[in-house]
């Protein structure tokens, strides 16, 4: 007790003040999940995934990203919309749930997990949204490098139908490129030069515009990935889904010899268009491969990236790496 009370103030304070920090620090990051094309914020497999996530980290709140609180708009929205004006709403909306900011500070910092298109969207709200703070971006079967093609769509399957039937031949409209999902991510290159066409720098909504390929490029996109812990890319060694698939590591496929070109030999890293070769320096970026076609995921690929990558800040994370899950 004596030992107590002959401590200065200034010592016992700055003993509060640490064991404060290891509290929070012991708390894990909330945790953000944005659905792909086809699917809603409130179906049962994504909250089959929080739960999965909570269950590993116990205390994670995790938010179901939306652009509708109709389950049904919402759904409708991942194959129609202006992606532009969904990521600005998405960027208001999470701004106003309190579970996602850290308590001793305020700051609106949580871990983020996409899958398919989701993956792609929640880079460009990481790039755009200023007050957001990501330390981990996992992204599963995503589509950073866009789409060259797109598979058929299912017998019933309205929705897609419609989408892919206003992509056919008018996909750089000015139409198109406002209100059909797939074709703001949508990127055609010239198989000779290796170089995105000039119709889709011109054109594209989206995709253009958050991988910074246009000559000006915004260096606020460079900050904010760059200043990521970390980035787990997860394709699927099957996938028949994204064309190609390799997108999903920022490769580069040749349409006419299938030569793949990786990430890190093409301009958008050895230039650092988006902050990737800055993350990569610092070992930020993890390569991953699970068996399978897309989005055929098992608790234990998803327990084992859970693991490793989410949960509390004071977590030591992995190496870069490039492995099969």
């Amino acid at each position: 007790m004596r030992l107590l009370t002959a401590l200065p103030f200034a010592t016992i304070s700055a003993a509060l003040a640490l064991q404060s920090t290891s509290t929070h620090d012991a708390a894990p990051l909330p945790l953000i999940v944005w659905h792909g094309l086809g699917d809603r914020y409130d179906a049962d497999g994504m909250h089959s995934i929080g739960a999965l996530a909570e269950s590993i980290h116990p205390g994670t709140f995790v938010y179901y990203v939306r652009t509708d609180d109709n389950s049904d708009n919402d759904r409708t929205n991942t194959f129609f919309g202006d992606l532009n004006l969904q990521i600005d709403g998405v960027c208001s909306a999470l701004q106003a749930v309190p579970e996602l900011r850290q308590a001793h500070t305020g700051d609106l910092r949580v871990d983020a997990l996409g899958f398919s298109q989701g993956g792609q969207f929640l880079r460009g709200l990481i790039e755009r949204c200023e007050p957001l703070q990501v330390r981990t971006l996992m992204t599963y079967g995503s589509q950073h490098n866009g789409i060259a093609g797109l598979r058929p769509c299912g017998t019933w399957d309205l929705l897609c139908k419609g989408a892919t039937g206003l992509m056919k031949g008018n996909v750089w409209s000015d139409y198109v490129q406002s209100h059909v999902v797939p074709a703001q991510y949508f990127r055609t290159v010239d198989d000779a030069t290796g170089l995105p066409t000039d119709v889709y720098l011109e054109k594209s909504g989206f995709l253009a515009d958050i991988n910074n390929e246009r000559v000006l490029k915004n260096a606020s996109y460079v900050d904010k990935i760059a200043a990521l812990e970390k980035f787990v890319m997860v394709i699927f060694d099957e996938d028949t889904t994204v064309i190609p698939r390799e997108s999903g590591w920022f490769a580069e496929v040749n349409g006419t010899s299938g030569a793949v070109t990786p990430l890190q030999r093409r301009p958008i890293y050895l230039e650092d268009w988006i902050g990737l070769k800055a993350l990569g320096e610092k070992g930020g970026l993890v390569f991953l491969k699970n068996r399978g076609d897309h989005m055929q995921l098992d608790d234990k690929v998803l327990k084992k990236t859970f693991k490793e990558y989410f949960g509390p800040e004071s977590k030591s994370k992995g190496r870069q790496q490039k492995a099969d899950l």
